[in-house]
This record gives structure tokens, C-alpha cells and sequence, in this order.
């Protein structure tokens, strides 16, 4: 099987150097053309320079370096498991292997304490190291490029006065061909281009101010972004859901009104979800509480509403028609080999299971408890065609984050040590096919692969 899989990263990775060769931009590419394929607009007209942030002391740019790094969440990253914060070591695993987060305090030896304005603005802008060398996008230049000059610097000079912590970086695991280097240039000639964001005229100034948060400091395409076999996607603009993190969580479409609340909600439920990690509807588990947690949570009221319009703006747009309950017909059947009297079956063994271990919190109605326990009954997060975060939820269990605003959430307890995979099948096909929910039916096989894997 791993001889297979092996033949397979080996042909994509062969017909994209054919696709470049065709297109003659592999070594012109590597030789520097990924930094000008897209000349960097004027900053006075970009979408970041637009809402900058007038200095009037060297005091206030820290500060406001200090929020921008907030805002890219750049300790989430960089900061291991009880480790020191910015010092590196967290691992980062990926379908190409794993990565580890480099140090990115003020020590001159492991951290950036030598680096220069210039050559942070290098590894936003253009994805390069000190001296040029080329980063994996594990880092995510793709959304940091559109970062403006004024931002970048404000950021280094926060960083340079993190205190130094003397800790090692370690090298990355990749398997072959991603661990050679030099294959990032083509990967760059595909899929990178650089510059900052333009200001879209016919939009408000909060869209704009949205779409740089969005697409640059937020960069929530990394996660987001519908990617291929070689890790390419459309750009930052593309929120149309991924499987991510070894395909352990689903990161949903929020383009796709099937896959998430994100039209639906008033503006004031999702900035609630985005800040607070909940709403009256939903609770956020996994990457996307630690989201809220240690970067959303911090944001000025006024950033909050700006992402919410521009992302309510761009799903609304992307929505061609209503989404209706016939939408969802027969999607209970689809990709599975059972018939109506079948499903029928599981959904009262389900049922049995779902008053027993669900119903105290989430009701026999599915409605859930206002504020409290999120409703299950038309949560698109438990219909999706991946029902992935779904099985996780139920094995592990969780909390939505801790936030300044709501700092003792209620938590879910794990089932994994009282139900067996068929058991938590039944259970997550019942939630998918009740309550006018319509979704395929989870099997078996599909929660073991989810029983003993890891969530770093």
C-alpha cells in the first residue's frame, strides 16, 4: 500500500513538472519571476493601507504590532505545548509529513534576534528566509504577501521584543519528493503570487477592511481552501472547506450555505460565534476554538464586524439559490449501499442510543439549550457531507474555548470509552437524518479510523 501511495505522490508530483516545462516557468521561476508575476499594488490603494492605523509614538506601534501578530495568531503556531511562548516546536502534521514551527523570538542564534525589517518583510511578503531561502507553505505566505509594508514592520519590531528563549529549531519530517527543497520553486511558479490586496471601490470601507483580515492576517484559507494533490489552491479568496491536519477535522466551506451558518446567521450571532467560540446555535471544538482562544477573542469589536460583512457579503454571493429542505432529499442514502427499510432500522437503534447518552443536553427535539448546549436540529456542521468533526465530537468530546466574555463554557464528555464504533455510527446517523436533517449514513469502519489518531 505504501509502494502505491509512494507511485501516486510520485505521478502528481511528475505531471506538475510537466505542466511547467509546457508552460516554460520552472526556472525562470526559481530564479525570482514568483516575485514580480504580480506587480504589488500602491499601498495608498491597497485594502490593508486603506484601514492602517496612524503611529504617534513608538509606544503606540508596539502596541499595534503586538495586535497584529494577535491577529495573524502567530503564537498558535509557534509555541509548543507547554513550551515557551513564539520559542517554535509545534508539530504541524500535514499529508506531506510533519512540520515544526521554527522559533521566532529575539535569540540571535535560533530565533530572528539577526533579522532585519527587510528580511521579515521577505518571509511575509515573498516566502523566503534569511538569505533566500525558499519556506515551505506551511507557512502561510500565500494569505501574508497581501500584508501591507507599515503592518509587516510594526509586527518585526513587536517580535524583536519578545524575550530571547535559547531553543533549538527541529528539522521537518516530509516524505519524498516534498523533502526536497528546491521543488518548492516550482511549486511557487504554479501556485504563488505575491502582492497586497487592491481597494475594491465599489465596496464599503468595512468590506475592504474585512477582506484584509480575511485573506491576509486572519489567512483562513490556509485551513479553508479547497487544496490538490500538490497542496495548491485557487488563492486566499478560497473558503470552499478542506480536509486538514492529516484529514483529522474538516474545515468547512464558508462559501456554502449546505456547509455552514455563515450567510444564515445575523451578523450578530457570527461575530458572537467568531469572538466568544459560541452563540445561541453552535459551539466551536477543535482548531477553530483554539482559534477564537487565542487570537478572535482579542480583536476590536469593529475588526469583528468587518470580517463578518465581508464573509456574510462573499457566501451570500456565492449562494445562487435558497437552500430548502428538498435540497437535502435522499442525501440519508447517498454513497451508501442500504435500502429505506435498512436506514430505517439504524435510525431506531440510533434513536435508542441518542435518548440513552445525547438527550439530557441536546434534548429529545434536537433544539439543544439555548446558550448552553448547541441545537443539533438543522446544524448544517452535522449534515455535511463529511461527517468527520461529527464522529470526533462524539469520541473525544470538548470545550468550546475559554473567552474573556464567556470564560466557563460548557464541555461535552467523551463517548469513546462507553460506545463502540457501531454504536457511535448509529448515533451520528440518527443526528444526521432527524429533525428534517438529511445526510449520508456513517459506518463502522469510518469512526474506527477516528478512534486512536491524535489530534496534534
Amino acid at each position: 500500500m505504501k509502494h502505491i501511495q509512494l507511485m501516486k505522490k510520485l505521478v502528481l508530483f511528475a505531471l506538475g513538472l510537466l505542466v511547467l516545462a509546457v508552460a516554460g516557468l520552472g526556472i525562470y521561476g526559481y530564479w525570482g519571476l514568483d516575485q514580480h508575476i504580480l506587480s504589488p499594488t500602491n499601498s495608498a490603494n491597497s485594502a490593508g493601507a486603506a484601514n492602517a492605523v496612524s503611529i504617534a509614538t513608538p509606544e503606540s506601534e508596539l502596541a499595534r504590532g503586538a495586535y497584529l501578530v494577535k491577529q495573524a495568531n502567530c503564537m498558535a503556531c509557534h509555541t509548543a505545548a507547554g513550551g515557551q511562548p513564539y520559542a517554535g516546536g509545534r508539530l504541524l502534521r500535514s499529508a506531506y509529513g510533519d512540520f515544526y514551527a521554527p522559533n521566532i523570538t529575539s535569540d540571535k542564534t535560533h530565533g530572528i534576534g539577526t533579522w532585519s525589517a527587510d528580511d521579515f518583510w521577505n518571509a511575509l511578503h515573498n516566502g523566503k528566509g534569511k538569505g533566500g531561502r525558499l519556506l515551505y507553505p506551511a507557512f502561510p505566505f500565500e494569505n501574508y504577501t497581501h500584508i501591507t509594508r507599515a503592518d509587516a514592520d510594526a509586527m518585526w519590531r513587536y517580535l524583536q521584543t519578545l524575550p530571547a528563549v535559547a531553543q533549538a529549531n527541529q528539522e521537518h519530517r516530509l516524505d519524498f519528493p516534498y523533502n526536497q527543497r528546491w521543488t518548492l520553486a516550482w511549486w511557487r511558479a504554479l501556485y504563488f503570487r505575491t502582492g497586497e490586496l487592491p481597494y475594491q471601490a465599489q465596496q464599503t470601507a468595512s468590506w475592504n477592511r474585512g477582506a484584509y483580515l480575511v485573506r491576509a492576517l486572519g489567512h483562513c484559507s490556509a485551513c479553508h481552501a479547497t487544496r490538490n494533490g500538490l497542496g495548491g489552491s485557487s488563492g486566499s479568496a478560497d473558503l470552499s472547506g478542506a480536509t486538514m491536519f492529516a484529514s483529522l477535522w474538516y474545515a468547512p466551506s464558508l462559501q456554502d450555505a449546505r456547509d455552514s451558518h455563515v450567510a444564515s446567521f445575523s451578523s450578530e450571532e457570527l461575530a458572537q460565534l467568531l469572538q466568544q467560540g459560541q452563540n445561541q446555535h453552535r459551539a466551536l471544538l477543535g482548531p477553530m476554538a483554539e482559534v477564537v482562544k487565542t487570537s478572535l477573542q482579542g480583536w476590536r469589536d469593529d475588526d469583528v464586524a468587518a470580517m463578518t460583512e465581508y464573509l456574510q457579503t462573499e457566501a451570500r454571493r456565492s449562494s445562487t439559490k435558497p437552500v430548502k429542505e428538498a435540497d437535502f432529499l435522499d442525501r440519508s442514502l447517498q454513497r451508501a449501499s442500504v435500502s429505506q427499510e435498512e436506514l430505517e432500522v439504524l435510525m431506531i437503534r440510533g434513536e435508542k442510543l441518542y435518548r440513552q447518552h445525547c438527550a439530557a443536553c441536546h434534548l429529545d427535539d434536537g433544539k439543544g439549550r439555548y446558550g448552553i448546549y448547541p441545537r443539533l436540529a438543522g446544524n448544517a456542521s452535522v449534515q455535511r457531507d463529511s461527517s468527520s468533526n461529527l464522529i470526533r465530537a462524539i469520541l473525544a468530546g470538548g470545550f468550546a474555548p475559554s473567552t474573556e466574555k464567556h470564560p466557563r463554557p460548557f464541555g461535552m464528555p467523551p463517548f469513546s470509552y462507553v460506545l463502540d464504533d457501531t454504536e457511535v455510527a448509529l448515533v451520528a446517523t440518527y443526528v444526521r437524518n432527524s429533525w428534517g436533517n438529511r445526510a449520508s449514513i456513517v459506518s463502522p469502519s469510518e469512526v474506527n479510523a477516528y478512534r486512536t489518531v491524535s489530534l496534534d
